[in-house]
């Protein structure tokens, strides 16, 4: 193992955990604004009780995501300088207005967000909370026009080997940003639909039939019943653009060898890269013509294509792509089956009367946003390789001379690390819910709704 993997795959460890936390955070500011205007609107305790639980629970995640972010960024230097030496007068900016535009706004307003419900106006916590979560969506945005530019780089000119900006219109707007950018999103709100709806059915388990959790369950169900299909619809977008722009990634999500028409979809195969086939195939004829060209005898790429006469390959590892993409697809399928499952359960029995089975599934479903986002992204990034930013500079150009044993000294001191802070981050979550659902609430019942009524009175009065 020489330090170009080693390197890899302690990046891939980092952005992995790092990946987790933003994921949450990006639609929880938004469900967290839902919550809020909610209980402005309606005056009903039940959406400003399911906001003060959810609101540490976001805290929480910001913590992990802003300290794994700050790590991950270390290695630019430490293992890729190679990468800030050729792209840094692109990348460096574009990193600089995310902390101009997000940082800065989440900084001003998340303590007034988690800690002001009681201490300042109604609106101006209602605004806090919007800020935040803007500004996370605009952390998203910068973030997302920075790894799609290494996608599809577009706007700039090579001097001596250097990149240089020559449109940043054409750098932000690159051609694969929108769809990135809105399948993040999705994959955000999935995350958060499925997590909110899990860890209620939890406390429901738990005997916790609270209207504040039962509202939260039926919000949960019906987000992820709507952003499912819409996900789908943006994969479908979002894959026949990489058709376009990086045809070799298309055919190791595919498991495709021979370029030609009447590709069949393979559901599970064993990819062979020795022998260049698959092995134990169950496919569906023609199907992948179908998906990427909407026509069954539409021509699809093939991995033979990318390899040249002197037998040097130029498209990225099969197995992991091709697995990673399946388990992606596999684990929306879950989500849309059931989510849809779970409206036809509230729409019989109420969310309060939700059967044990159904709830327990939704226990176990709770993070199968995690399982979805990693897929994806282990399918957008590998399946970049061997480019760091395609056509531009590949990845083993980009890696430091450190020596393979120091960076594997510190890998290994990573996933350590990173084990434990993940199942203490499971564990914080599930203990908030504990604690939540045996009646021990320390939320901030006292909140003024105007500035002058507060909401201790409802409680006295029941």
């Amino acid at each position: 193992m020489d330090t170009l993997l080693l390197s890899r795959i302690q990046f891939g460890a980092n952005i992995s955990f790092h990946i987790l936390f933003p994921t949450i955070t990006i639609a929880l500011g938004w469900m967290l604004l839902f919550f809020k205007l909610r209980f402005s609107v309606t005056g009903d305790q039940k959406w400003m009780d399911a906001y003060m639980f959810w609101v540490k629970v976001f805290a929480l995640s910001f913590a992990m995501g802003v300290v794994s972010g700050i790590t991950m960024s270390f290695q630019f230097g430490t293992n890729w300088p190679g990468f800030m030496e050729t792209v840094g007068n692109v990348a460096g900016p574009l990193l600089a207005y995310e902390i101009m535009t997000a940082f800065f706004l989440e900084a001003v307003f998340l303590g007034i967000m988690l800690f002001g419900a009681s201490r300042v106006k109604s609106w101006v916590h209602t605004l806090a909370t919007f800020l935040v979560a803007f500004g996370t969506t605009m952390s998203t945005f910068w973030i997302i026009v920075l790894n799609s530019w290494m996608h599809t780089p577009q706007g700039y000119e090579l001097v001596d080997g250097v990149v240089f900006a020559t449109n940043w219109w054409e750098i932000v707007f690159n051609p694969s940003m929108p769809y990135r950018f809105v399948h993040m999103m999705l994959a955000s709100g999935l995350t958060v639909a499925f997590l909110i709806a899990g860890i209620s059915a939890l406390r429901m388990l738990w005997g916790d039939r609270g209207e504040d959790v039962k509202t939260a369950l039926r919000v949960g169900i019906f987000a992820g019943a709507t952003l499912i299909p819409l996900q789908i619809l943006a994969g479908d977008f979002h894959g026949l653009n990489t058709l376009e722009y990086q045809p070799a990634k298309v055919a190791a999500m595919e498991g495709n060898w021979e370029t030609g028409p009447n590709v069949p979809l393979v559901l599970f195969a064993i990819p062979d890269e020795t022998a260049r086939e698959n092995r134990f195939e169950i496919a569906i004829p023609n199907g992948a013509s179908l998906i990427l060209t909407h026509k069954a005898d539409g021509i699809v790429p093939g991995l033979n294509d990318f390899v040249t006469e002197d037998g040097e390959i130029l498209h990225p590892r099969v197995a992991p792509v091709f697995f990673s993409f399946r388990i992606m697809v596999g684990t929306g399928m879950a989500m849309l089956l059931l989510s849809w499952a779970g409206l036809v359960l509230l729409r019989k029995y109420g969310a309060g009367g939700m059967p044990k089975l159904p709830l327990y599934v939704f226990c176990a479903m709770s993070f199968s946003g995690w399982i979805a986002t990693l897929a994806g992204w282990y399918t957008t990034e590998i399946g970049r390789q061997p480019w760091l930013v395609q056509g531009v500079l590949t990845t083993k150009d980009a890696v430091s001379d450190v020596p393979a044993g120091m960076v594997l000294g510190t890998l290994i001191g990573y996933l350590v690390v990173y084990g434990v802070l993940v199942i203490a981050y499971i564990g914080v979550v599930t203990y908030l819910a504990r604690k939540a659902s045996v009646g021990v609430h320390d939320t901030a019942r006292s909140y003024p709704r105007s500035g002058e009524a507060n909401v201790t009175a409802l409680h006295a009065g029941e």
